[in-house]
């Protein structure tokens, strides 16, 4: 009788969150020797940069996930099972998805077996796991708070007319951008219509804060931009919804 090696998936993930694409190459490498170890042939590698793991919104996990089906391999082998999920529920259904399909998931660092004491573990690790994320969002959004309360620049894009200062971290005044500011208000408080402003805008070769030529929708965000008021607004846009995706268009 033949025995056939069992075909391995290697799945590796970094997110943004203080992690760098060379988190990857140390994946890979603890997890090909994990395969030279148990004699395990590996089918393919699936990589996602820079991809919350609280997100099923994954192109290459979702593309091992339907490779799944062909059976052409038996098991997802990944470093921590926290590289496959930080959601217990996105880890619970493409578990059985791929259970379904034939394939189990491993972890290189955590020995997991079939046996009741690992379910248990299993279920602790996913817990803790998903603990992590939505403790260090917690935290992220505390040193946000923080970071306001003391007027300082909380991330994005600084308004035109205004640079980050390097030590501070507080805004402070690009006079050559702010020429066009003041251009701009100065018009419109007069009654002159978009039209009007761009031609002078154009005239004086002013462009916006990407280097590009002011449009009307350039136009309508500076003007409404409550930050040349003096208001300071942060964590605007609305939170995930339950599946991981956010509308970038609604506000909290």
């Amino acid at each position: 009788m033949i025995l056939t090696r069992n075909k391995v998936a290697l799945y590796a993930r970094f997110s943004s969150d203080n992690q760098r694409s060379e988190s990857i190459d140390a994946q890979l490498r603890a997890m090909e020797a994990y395969c030279r170890q148990h004699n395990y042939e590996i089918f393919g590698t699936y990589i996602d940069e820079a991809k919350s793991a609280t997100s099923d919104r994954r192109p290459s996990f979702q593309q091992m996930i339907a490779d799944s089906a062909t059976r052409a391999f038996q098991t997802v082998l990944v470093h921590k099972l926290d590289r496959f999920a930080r959601n217990r529920y996105d880890s619970a259904i493409y578990k059985r998805e791929l259970r379904k399909n034939g394939v189990s998931v491993c972890s290189v660092l955590e020995n997991l077996d079939n046996s009741p004491e690992s379910i248990v573990m299993e279920s602790v690790l996913e817990g803790m796991n998903e603990y992590y994320s939505q403790n260090l969002a917690r935290e992220v959004m505390k040193g946000m708070r923080e970071n306001a309360l003391q007027g300082k620049h909380t991330g994005g894009i600084p308004p035109l007319g205004y640079d980050i200062d390097p030590v501070t971290k507080k805004m402070i005044l690009n006079a050559q951008e702010a020429e066009a500011v003041k251009l701009i208000f100065s018009m419109y408080a007069k009654g002159e219509g978009y039209g009007a402003i761009l031609d002078a805008l154009e005239a004086h070769q002013y462009k916006t804060k990407r280097g590009e030529p002011f449009k009307k929708n350039s136009l309508h965000t500076i003007l409404s931009n409550a930050k040349y008021r003096g208001l300071y607004f942060y964590n605007r846009s609305a939170s995930k919804g339950p599946d991981g995706t956010r509308n970038n268009h609604a506000t909290k």
